[in-house]
C-alpha cells in the first residue's frame, strides 16, 4: 500500500537514505526497472522468485513475505488491530488467521 510508512530497520533505512541522496532523477519510485520505470508486479514476482531460489528456499512469491510478516507480528504479541493495520486488511477476519495459537507462544507466559 502506498504511503503507509512501514518501519525499516536502521541499516536498511540508512542504505536507502544514502541511495536517495545520490539520486538525480526525481522519479517517484525507490526501485526501478532497467528502463528507469516503476517495477511491474511481474518483475517483483520474478525478483522474489529468483532470490528464493538463490537462497535455496524453494518456490517463494511476494505474498509469502506478507504471511511471514503476519506470523512474526503474532509471535511478537502484536494485537489484532495493529496487525490488521500493518497488513492492510479491511476486515479483521482476514487478520485473525495469524492469531492461531502456536505452542511456542505459551513459552514463558506465566513467568
Amino acid at each position: 500500500m502506498q504511503g503507509r510508512g512501514e518501519p525499516v530497520p536502521g541499516d536498511e533505512l540508512r542504505a536507502i537514505q544514502r541511495n536517495l541522496a545520490t539520486c538525480t532523477d526525481n522519479l517517484p519510485w525507490l526501485f526501478l526497472s532497467e528502463r528507469q520505470t516503476q517495477l511491474t508486479r511481474q518483475a517483483v514476482n520474478c525478483v522474489v522468485r529468483l532470490a528464493g531460489e538463490k537462497a535455496k528456499l524453494g518456490r517463494v512469491w511476494p505474498h509469502m513475505l506478507r504471511h511471514s510478516c503476519g506470523d512474526d507480528l503474532a509471535d511478537q504479541g502484536a494485537d489484532l488491530r495493529t496487525m490488521q493495520h500493518y497488513l492492510g486488511h479491511r476486515d479483521p477476519k482476514h487478520t485473525a488467521h495469524y492469531t492461531g495459537v502456536a505452542g511456542h507462544r505459551f513459552d514463558g507466559l506465566w513467568r
